[in-house]
């Protein structure tokens, strides 16, 4: 599937160069640096679904670490 997108000049020069040393055609530089981020981006989505799991519990985080581990002086 073709996709049009606009880049800068100065990344045009990047991939030329790029493709030049490496022989790759400059779409399929562009192809794996997609790849590359959307794997890294479903590598990392799962840690940012714990953010805010502790929001509504009614005491700080802290204060129930303290508490549980006064259990551990009796």
């Amino acid at each position: 599937m073709r996709t049009i997108v606009e880049l800068p000049e100065e990344q045009i020069e990047a991939l030329r160069a790029l493709a030049s040393q490496t022989s790759l055609s400059r779409a399929e530089l562009i192809r794996r640096a997609i790849s590359e981020y959307l794997a890294r981006q479903q590598t990392t989505a799962p840690d940012e679904a714990a953010f805010g799991l502790w929001k509504g519990r009614g005491k700080d985080g802290l204060d129930f670490q303290e508490a549980l581990r006064a259990e551990w002086d009796r």
